[in-house]
């Protein structure tokens, strides 16, 4: 059988999908000589480097758990094949070719590359303010189990025990300084306040510009609160209560920064006063600070995210970074179409 009409004409001219695969084609074009000082000068490799990119993007924007499904979705779905770059009888990789090619990008620092290239499409575009800013964390729960939460100078278990093993850990105190998991040592024992359960966990971390609430750097550190901005103007920072401290509030203003904090006045009293709150901007800003918790939230149910699948934390930061370029991909779509409209 034959078929006369081609990608380009069954994927309809509105979808979403046509200007985030401009986008993503643009920044590995600019990546492109990056992208082959990773593979030998001798032969291009079997799978193309910058098809794997655009599957990944795939994987993230329509929530695929596993490699499996992913190659049974660019096996069957038409609009797959055509973001990823495959004709209608390309035959698809297997699915241990791909997590080996795949591997490859998990080791560089190119996802931290292909955000700087979505990152600087937006600010060409106009879409970026260099003055309002929201830093804010949030948990990433590790691929380790508390089970493996163990002392760091145990003896390893004797006998195996099954890949589910007895451990009864209650009543021991358990520190981070004292344990750590034997399936990813760098996950630390967490939790997001009093009375919540404790898991191990890494800490996401994301600046979030406060116009159009796009995120300018998403990183996987300890929640410190602060962020880097290039520039010397003077920039406003918000954040939430966690960060309603002296020693906070006092080194953005040692760095001629505005700090516009959520007021912590819960037994205490907040750091934040009346130099910060007689201001208009503040409760506007107060307001559009809790955007940068949708885009979490986003991250983590449709990013897949909530419990991540890689271990050790440059491969969880790999993974966080990546998906925050994927999101700033939707969220630059959004505002083109907002503005053309």
């Amino acid at each position: 059988m034959f078929s006369y009409l081609s990608y380009e004409a069954r994927v309809p001219q509105d979808h979403p999908l046509r200007p985030i695969r401009d986008m993503v084609n643009q920044a590995l074009r600019e990546l492109s000589g990056e992208i082959q000082a990773m593979y030998s000068r001798k032969r291009r490799p079997y799978l193309s480097p910058e098809k794997l990119r655009r599957a990944l993007v795939l994987q993230i924007l329509y929530t695929i758990r596993s490699v499996h499904l992913l190659m049974e979705q660019l096996n069957c779905n038409l609009l797959f094949r055509w973001f990823v770059g495959l004709s209608m009888d390309d035959k698809v990789w297997d699915h241990s070719v791909y997590s080996k090619n795949q591997k490859r990008f998990l080791d560089s620092d190119q996802a931290a590359a292909f955000f700087g290239r979505i990152l600087k499409q937006a600010a060409a575009a106009g879409l970026l303010s260099d003055e309002h800013f929201k830093v804010d964390g949030t948990l990433i729960e590790a691929w380790a189990s508390l089970k493996s939460f163990s002392p760091k100078d145990a003896p390893p278990p004797e006998g195996g025990g099954g890949r589910n093993p007895e451990v009864d850990f209650q009543g021991e105190r358990r520190l981070n300084r004292t344990h750590a998991s034997t399936t990813d040592p760098e996950a630390r024992l967490s939790k997001k306040g009093k009375g919540k359960g404790a898991k191990l966990c890494f800490m996401g971390q994301g600046l979030m510009e406060n116009r159009r609430s796009l995120v300018v750097s998403p990183r996987l550190t300890a929640a410190t609160g602060t962020e880097a901005v290039p520039g010397r103007h003077r920039i406003i920072v918000g954040g939430d209560k966690a960060v309603d401290t002296r020693e906070f509030v006092h080194s953005l203003r040692v760095l001629k920064a505005v700090p516009q904090v959520a007021q912590n006045c819960n037994g205490r009293r907040s750091a934040i006063d009346g130099r910060t709150t007689r201001h208009p901007g503040f409760p506007v800003s107060q307001r559009l600070r809790k955007r940068v918790k949708e885009i979490f939230g986003r991250m983590k149910i449709v990013g897949n995210l909530r419990m991540n699948r890689l271990r050790g934390q440059d491969r969880v930061g790999w993974a966080f970074t990546l998906t925050g370029a994927a999101y700033k991909l939707v969220g630059r779509r959004n505002l083109t179409v907002a503005v053309s409209s």
